[in-house]
């Protein structure tokens, strides 16, 4: 067996995706963002996070998945749709990536996580370390510092 790893997973439209637990500080409900004018469109906006600035990244949208419309404007702000934001500690500080739904903590081997396939292409390849096949399912592993680029360049 080689070296065992904490993957939390999470689902971004019907998609189960997953990072390393290492690299997530919470997980919470979406919480009311400032918007940030002629930033990049994956950006959604800042979040406060006891007095600390986060930037909150559009998942779908660095994975090139449409946009979930925005709920109605009477919508508590953790109720919307997408309204699991994923913190997680990159090179550059805090991010908050917005999922649809959090899913598990699953210990496994990182052995087991493979290349991405041939077949798997776009912004999701580009945003991947791997795959792995987890309960007849298979979780795509992504690269943290890759998918919280919120850079202009980097839009997918």
């Amino acid at each position: 067996m080689g070296r065992p790893i904490s993957l939390c997973t999470f689902r971004v439209a019907d998609q189960l995706m997953g990072l390393p637990a290492l690299r997530i500080q919470e997980v919470l409900r979406s919480r009311a963002m400032t918007p940030v004018p002629l930033a990049p469109q994956a950006v959604l906006g800042l979040v406060n996070l006891r007095g600390q600035i986060v930037t909150a990244v559009d998942l779908r949208q660095r994975l090139g998945f449409p946009r979930v419309p925005p709920p109605p404007p009477d919508t508590p702000a953790d109720e919307g749709p997408g309204g699991v934001a994923v913190v997680v500690d990159t090179d550059d500080g805090l991010v908050s990536l917005m999922v649809d739904d959090f899913g598990d903590v699953t210990e496994v081997d990182a052995d087991d996580i493979l290349p991405p396939p041939a077949t798997l292409t776009g912004p999701a390849r580009r945003l991947a370390r791997g795959v792995l096949p987890v309960d007849g399912q298979l979780v795509l592993v992504l690269d943290v510092d890759r998918a919280a680029i919120v850079a202009p360049d980097a839009e997918p």
